[in-house]
């Protein structure tokens, strides 16, 4: 893949990629929240069993670390398309809480 990858990149190639299978229609706030939360729930599926040591550990297992990462990426994809189809600028939305965390979570003073 020769273009810069960014999310406004990925969150193109996504419309066009759903626009192009007529599944548009499908791609509502509701089922893609839906959608993001079978991913998600994927994800945790595969470290379900895990210890926390294996968990740290699982991007070398070579069975187990390219189904992390599709999962991971199905989760992203459909993230970016919930925030595509609400207008919800991802990173700005990121900043944001963060913002708000350093706020509400200060470093401790030392002691």
């Amino acid at each position: 893949m020769t273009e810069q990858l960014d999310v406004a990149v990925l969150q193109r190639r996504l419309a066009e990629f759903a626009a192009a299978r007529d599944w548009k229609q499908y791609h509502t706030p509701k089922n893609l929240a839906a959608a993001l939360s079978v991913e998600a729930s994927e994800l945790v599926e595969i470290f379900q069993w895990l210890t926390p040591e294996e968990s740290a550990r699982v991007m070398e297992d070579p069975g187990r670390a390219p189904r992390v990462a599709d999962e991971v990426a199905d989760v992203l994809a459909y993230l970016l398309q919930f925030c595509e189809v609400l207008g919800i600028d991802v990173l700005a939305a990121l900043a944001a809480k963060i913002e708000r965390n350093e706020q509400r979570f200060p470093v401790p003073e030392g002691p």
